[in-house]
């Protein structure tokens, strides 16, 4: 962040400054976790539906923090404002509008956000200071606290957008100002808000909407919703996927015994071939997608193999594979769940067991899915169908919300307890602790809600009992 003086935030989000000189610096980033206090930063009391951030003010400047940004006055040296999240953005608008220079880039999609995202800060890591959210920080909190940890040097800052509903991304987009804006996909994720795949569109699009005719839109010719994004934007278009004419062209896919990503992309008549250290074939378009964005921010093509061959996880629980001491794999993909990403997690896990050989199992411990409303039912049943299908050895289905996942999988096959539903995390660990051995592949995956990371840690741990 730029340091600023709390006469300089008040004036950007319209609020009184109270307790202290109105010199007092601001020189950290702003935070909302006053149990991961900013050195010299500045503390956003947010009054949540459980916890009220007023009662940790004091905590967070007595840790370090040069200041609080609140709603009322709470005894510490603060700005007080109408609305600290609303203000929130209105200080990283003021912020990032002293910094002209940089290039800002927004992704949004249904699935692959994350991902994608960690995929394009380290591509363009390798051409200036990159700033990219730690995980999923992906809302009207996520996104400015990402702005502003932007300095003076600073070239690129690299944000995910999610939406709840029509105009949220708009409201994202006009906090950071986007030049570049990538949408993944249209799927099914937040269907049950949404209430259809057009009205996903129509406020995925609102991301190309707001990019000026000097900016780029990068689109995913894959997806018929995505595609027609470009009639909605006044800026340069730039094409992802498989489709023949794709400016980023996946030509060729392959995976190892362990489902890691080997392809081949072509861009502009040049191919060249990757190996990226990601699991599932489902990686391919993301990797296409952020590479369409770094050759828009002038990354060369020539520079993408070597970078991509030493990609890091940025963000847990997902698709993290491990093993443990006595060769269990475990793969943790627990962060989060929709039909989609659900699909191509089991599609993964089928296809390492298969190049694995014969005596290797496959077990995947699934929760329920969220936000799908009337659609729910019907994803539930449909995902443990697949996984019948796809030859899944054993299925774990964990807690009540998703038990139609086992009551498909039981319609779907004459099974012999290859499917079980168990009612929590530590009936599904003393499961796998029975019945998993050193070389099958377990696979955990669910909803964020759900909780399932902690069966993962667990079975790598060798704990004997799991702790919320």
């Amino acid at each position: 962040m730029i340091a600023m003086t709390l006469a300089e935030v008040a004036q950007a989000v319209q609020g009184t400054v109270v307790g202290t000189a109105p010199d007092t610096l601001v020189r950290g980033p702003a935070f909302v976790d006053s149990r991961n206090v900013e050195p010299a930063g500045l503390f956003v009391a947010v009054a949540g539906d459980h916890v009220d951030g007023h009662g940790y003010a004091e905590q967070a400047v007595a840790a370090g923090a040069a200041a609080a940004l609140v709603q009322r006055d709470v005894g510490v040296p603060s700005v007080v404002v109408a609305d600290t999240v609303e203000a929130l953005g209105l200080l990283a608008h003021s912020m990032l509008s002293r910094l002209p220079s940089i290039q800002v880039i927004g992704i949004t999609g249904s699935q692959g956000k994350t991902s994608t995202k960690d995929i394009v800060a380290q591509l363009l890591a390798s051409s200036g200071q990159t700033i990219a959210p730690a995980g999923s920080l992906n809302n009207e909190i996520g996104v400015p606290l990402t702005a502003l940890r932007a300095t003076a040097s600073t070239r690129f800052l690299v944000v995910e957008m999610g939406a709840r509903s029509r105009g949220h991304i708009q409201y994202l987009a006009s906090l950071v100002r986007p030049t570049i804006g990538a949408v993944l996909n249209v799927g099914v994720a937040h269907i049950g808000e949404f209430g259809s795949k057009q009205a996903i569109a129509a406020a995925k699009g609102e991301l190309v909407e707001v990019l000026p005719a000097s900016g780029v839109a990068v689109l995913n010719a894959d997806d018929q919703h995505v595609r027609a994004m470009a009639a909605r934007t006044a800026a340069s278009v730039v094409t992802f996927g498989k489709a023949p004419g794709a400016d980023v062209r996946v030509a060729e896919i392959e995976l190892d015994e362990d489902s890691r990503l080997r392809c081949t992309l072509e861009v502009g008549g040049v191919s060249r071939a990757l190996t990226v250290p990601l699991i599932g074939e489902h990686h391919a378009s993301n990797i296409a997608a952020a590479v369409a964005v770094a050759i828009s921010c002038g990354v060369p093509f020539d520079a993408v193999p070597a970078i991509l061959s030493g990609l890091q996880n940025m963000s847990r629980w997902r698709m993290e594979m491990s093993t443990t001491s006595d060769g269990l794999t475990i793969v943790n993909d627990a962060y989060n769940a929709n039909p989609d990403s659900m699909r191509a997690a089991l599609r993964t896990l089928a296809a390492i067991g298969h190049s694995r050989g014969p005596t290797c199992r496959t077990f995947a411990v699934l929760g329920d899915m969220r936000e799908l409303g009337d659609h729910s039912r019907d994803a539930h049943d449909a995902i443990g169908r697949l996984a019948v299908r796809l030859g899944i050895h054993q299925l774990v289905v964990v807690g009540e919300d998703a038990r139609t996942i086992h009551l498909g999988a039981c319609l779907e096959g004459s099974w012999d307890a290859e499917s079980v539903f168990v009612p929590d995390v530590e009936s599904a660990v003393a499961f796998l602790r029975r019945n998993a051995v050193g070389s099958d592949v377990v696979l955990v995956k669910a909803s964020r809600a759900a909780g399932l990371e902690r069966v993962a840690l667990a079975l790598l741990a060798g704990d004997v009992e799991v702790s919320a």
